[in-house]
């Protein structure tokens, strides 16, 4: 069985308490925040998902300035990666969960699930998030 951690930025707590019920539907107790992450816990995992909230344009939260910087020079060979996110459509319709955008960009090279979500429903300019079309796909 593949060992899953989940790994979030979080400022307000939204993005942690989402990063416990993806946790929980997973079935893993692993979770921790990307201010924690280091070359150990990467090898460590066979999964990594990934979260993070977005601020002001398109930025990274916090906790995961250095830990982008940590996945970029890491070996992801042979491991699976998922991200999710958190962002305001309605007052940041241009840089839309742009923060995912930018961790994408650093594990990219591995094998990154769940591509293709789609976004109807979201009202939004312009999303980093969004797989194919950084920055300029509209909805």
């Amino acid at each position: 069985m593949s060992r899953i951690a989940v790994i979030y930025g979080s400022t307000t707590g939204t993005c942690e308490t989402i990063a416990g019920t993806i946790a929980g539907k997973l079935g893993t107790s692993d979770i921790f925040s990307a201010a924690d992450l280091d070359d150990a816990k990467i090898a460590a995992y066979d999964v990594l998902v990934l979260g993070s909230s977005t601020w002001g344009d398109g930025e990274l939260q916090d906790d995961w300035f250095d830990a982008v910087e940590v996945l970029k020079n890491a070996d992801l060979s042979g491991k699976k990666v998922a991200l999710f996110g958190c962002g305001d459509s309605a007052s940041y319709p241009d840089t839309f969960c742009g923060a995912i955008g930018v961790i994408y960009q650093a594990v990219k090279n591995a094998t990154v699930i769940g591509k293709g979500v789609p976004t109807d429903g979201y009202s939004f300019n312009a999303s980093e998030a969004v797989n194919d079309c950084p920055g300029r796909h509209s909805h």
